[in-house]
């Protein structure tokens, strides 16, 4: 899936790159008027008609992969397999007793032992921390 996701994303931005030299190879409607008068386009490799044909249908075919391309990103990105929030794969600690007032400590964790959840109105405490306002 994560292939498929890498080739349509260069695919994407091949095409997205070609698109933007299609567009801008293409002469608008104002460049005929300056053919009449001899500025050069009946010059060119396509001829004087034949390049807005060519490039007109090569742009719509090349826009049209390229919407293919966003609409299958956009579908391979909401059906990802997997957490869909970096809260997801917290791992939550476990309970000892149905209550949950007493949590068990972790097995192959490096830290230092849990103390007894404080009751109110109570200041002693086994922590190296001041006590909570």
């Amino acid at each position: 899936m994560e292939n498929l996701n890498a080739l349509l994303l260069v695919a994407q931005v091949l095409l997205s790159i070609s698109l933007i030299a299609l567009v801008l190879l293409q002469h608008g409607k104002g460049a005929d008027a300056g053919a009449a008068f001899g500025s050069g386009a009946s010059a060119t490799v396509f001829g004087a008609k034949g390049s807005g044909n060519f490039l007109t249908k090569a742009t719509s075919i090349i826009a049209a992969l390229f919407f293919a391309t966003c609409l299958s990103l956009a579908y391979l990105a909401s059906h990802r397999e997997g957490p869909t929030s970096i809260m997801d794969s917290v791992v939550e600690p476990q309970a000892t007793e149905q209550s949950g007032t007493i949590l068990k400590q972790p097995e192959n964790v490096d830290l230092p032992p849990m103390s007894e959840p404080a009751t109110m109105g109570t200041t002693t405490s086994d922590s190296d921390l001041p006590p909570a306002n």
